[in-house]
């Protein structure tokens, strides 16, 4: 397979189907990765592994090191992780759990129309977004009320700088527990039927919060757990809970809420001290240690971050990332060059579609420790 670069400076181009409205003062699109290709469809994975016959931790793993200047890439199952990590490194896992986020409309009056509900934003608002059929919806106006099942509502006040998503102000106090009785779990076209909750939760998920499953987690167990910890990799928590992603248009994060908890910073701040990798499991994970990140430590704390990762602006907390494989063009492959560099994700990825590796959340990993 041929994958093709790109100058990283370069703007973003991508054609819209159905082209949403853009709020004036949108922040400048992000530079592309230098990394671009093409996901064959069948290499899309339509439904849990568990359902092709695997388990959790059946899935395939596809390793890319770095030895001094040479970059090695090697395919293993996902169960021989505890081999490829090392006695000292840091394992730092997400247990933000997946909520029902997705709520369908009265078919009656509303067609296929649905409303996914992302994230709490900082001012108090949600963050939401409408959609109909398995597209974005281009439609809504400020103060229009949305009429959800139970004979509630969601105000929407003013579009998101995204210009895909609302902030809405729902007429309910309890959105956690309105979701548990009305929402499902997000799905997209490629997933060809409905899963349920449990498929879409993580072994580590304990603080429900994320409109999508944290996935990179997905295949873990707690025997995959239990040999790690026998070979003295240390595994420890953070939360950060994803909102709603887009496989559309492949913006830019926007804030989600995290928390680095004080153990967890002291076991990050000792492993960095001692020369040993701290490993993220999964984006989220990246994003809520560097947004932590002071001066090459992490100090515990919690809040909402926007930030984003890219190789301009590297890491300085991660030394390792553990991940599923991401779309074309979209913005995670930034983060993964920013830790890895371009190469050894090119090198990846052209293995990875060659030797039919399988994309999205029910997919196959990457683990990079360049």
């Amino acid at each position: 397979m041929t994958l093709t670069t790109q100058h990283p400076r370069s703007a973003v181009q991508h054609p819209r189907e159905d082209p949403l409205p853009r709020p004036a003062g949108q922040p400048g699109e992000l530079p592309a990765p230098s990394l671009d290709f093409v996901l064959p469809p069948e290499l899309e994975a339509h439904e849990p592994p568990e359902a092709r016959d695997l388990a959790r931790d059946g899935v395939r793993l596809l390793l890319g090191a770095q030895d001094g200047k040479q970059t090695r890439v090697s395919h293993h199952r996902f169960a021989d992780l505890a081999d490829l990590l090392a006695p000292g490194d840091v394992l730092v896992v997400n247990r933000s759990g997946t909520i029902p986020a997705a709520v369908d409309l009265d078919a009656d009056s509303a067609g296929d129309r649905s409303v996914h509900f992302s994230t709490l934003a900082p001012d108090g608002t949600w963050l939401v977004e409408l959609r109909r059929g398995e597209r974005p919806d281009p439609g809504g106006r400020p103060g229009e009320r949305i009429a959800l099942p139970e004979d509630a509502a969601l105000v929407l006040r003013e579009r998101h700088v995204s210009g895909r998503l609302w902030h809405a102000v729902p007429t309910f106090p309890d959105v956690p527990g309105y979701l548990a009785r009305n929402g499902r779990p997000i799905r997209y076209g490629y997933v060809a039927r409905s899963w349920p909750l449990d498929a879409y939760q993580t072994a580590f998920a304990t603080v429900p919060g994320s409109a999508e499953m944290p996935s990179a987690g997905r295949p873990f167990t707690p025997e995959i757990v239990t040999r790690l910890v026998a070979n003295g990799v240390l595994v420890v928590p953070v939360t950060l809970h994803t909102g709603v992603a887009s496989p559309e248009f492949h913006e830019p994060p926007y804030a989600e809420w995290f928390e680095v908890p004080e153990a967890t910073a002291r076991v990050v701040n000792d492993a960095t001290a001692r020369g040993a990798r701290v490993v993220a499991v999964g984006t989220t994970v990246v994003r809520a240690l560097e947004s932590a990140g002071a001066g090459g430590a992490v100090v515990a704390g919690q809040g909402w971050t926007d930030l984003v990762i890219t190789p301009e602006r590297g890491v300085s907390v991660v030394s390792g990332l553990l991940t599923g494989f991401h779309e074309p063009r979209a913005s995670h492959l930034l983060m993964l060059e920013a830790i890895a560099g371009p190469e050894l994700v090119r090198r990846c990825y052209a293995a990875a579609v060659d030797a039919g590796y399988l994309w999205h959340e029910f997919g196959d990993v990457n683990l990079l420790l360049p």
